[in-house]
Order: C-alpha cells, then structure tokens, then sequence
C-alpha cells in the first residue's frame, strides 16, 4: 500500500516537472521568433487574465454565497520573501566573494600564473569556438533546461551504471592530468610509490 502511494506521489511530481518543463521550453522556442520583450510581455498577459479570472470567480462565488471569501492566492500574497539584515549582508558578502575569487582565477589564467591551468583554458576556448559555430547561446539555454530536469531522474534510474562510467572516466582524466603535468615539468618519471623510494628486492 505504502508503494502505491510513494509511485502515486512520484508520478505527480513528474507530471507537474513535465508541465514546467514544456512551458519553459515552448517559451524559449518562442524566442526564436519573437523579440523577448515580445514574449515576456505576452507571458505576463496570459498570467495576469489567469490570477484576475481566478480572482473574479472566486469573489461571485462569496457573493452568491457559494464560498468562503477566502483570498484564492492569498498563501502566496503571505509568503515571506523579505530578508533580515543579517541574512542580506551575509548574502551581499558571499556575492563580493564570489566575484572577488572569479576575477583572481581569471586574471591567473589570461596572465598565465600556472601554465598547465592556461593551456586547458585556452584548449577549452578553442573548443567553445567550434561550439559557437553550431549553435547560439538560446540553444544551449534550451539544452540546459531540457538537461536540468531530465539528468536527476535519468541518475535516479541507473545511479550505479552511471557511479561506475564516472569513476572509470575519472580515473582516465586523472591519468592524463598526471601525464601533461609530468610532461610540463620535464618529463621525468612518476614518483616512486613505495617509501623512501625503496626498490622491493627481488627474489
């Protein structure tokens, strides 16, 4: 019984993360086509003849006597969305960090403070070159929305087959990492794993 109400539950929410989904994604086509004023505009429209239509028809029901009166949004209008002023400083200052830290690992990477880290930089423009002549920044914006909603259920489904692909390409990246990084500090050989750089003595 317990089972049949969790996958009741679950295939809810994936009807209402589909919903979600589908708008988003026809609102970003739509950019395509329309000017984003165009479509910000008439998405408030549709919005605003939804909440006042809702509005309206909950307020002849009270006047016919046929509901309570009760605000039809009004769990929305008492959401609390304010901030204390310890919470906007704290906020403020974890944005000045942020930024602080990006401009810092941008500024070591365009004047080449490890060479290692600017040669992937630059290796990763080159590439975002050939991605640029694919597609524009909209299409790459409706790819991440389709990937946020999709990736967590497909990891959900297959968490070991995809846990054991991620290890195995880890281990690749950290062969290669290990390979350029000895290469760029001379090509000598790897570190001695035993102690001391001890030999084992052969029988």
């Amino acid at each position: 019984m317990t089972s049949k109400v969790m996958d009741l539950i679950y295939w809810k929410d994936m009807e209402r993360t589909g919903m979600v989904l589908t708008g988003l994604v026809v609102g970003l086509l739509s950019l395509f086509q329309l000017s984003i004023i165009s479509v910000v505009s008439t998405l408030s429209l549709a919005i605003m003849c939804f909440t006042i239509s809702v509005r309206i028809y909950y307020k002849l029901l009270h006047v016919l006597q046929l509901g309570d009166g009760v605000h039809p949004f009004q769990s929305n209008l008492e959401l609390d969305i304010s901030l204390s002023g310890e919470e906007a400083q704290h906020y403020m200052q974890k944005a000045i960090v942020l930024s602080c830290s990006a401009v810092d690992t941008i500024r070591n990477l365009i004047f080449v403070g490890n060479l290692f880290n600017s040669l992937k930089f630059l290796l990763l423009m080159y590439l975002v070159t050939f991605l640029g002549n694919l597609c524009n920044a909209l299409t790459l914006l409706i790819i991440g929305v389709i990937a946020v909603f999709s990736v967590p259920l497909f990891y959900t489904r297959h968490q070991d087959k995809v846990d054991s692909c991620f290890i195995a390409v880890q281990a690749h990246i950290d062969n290669i990492k290990d390979f350029l990084h000895r290469l760029t500090q001379g090509g000598g050989p790897p570190p001695d794993p035993t102690p001391g750089g001890a030999k084992p003595k052969a029988n």
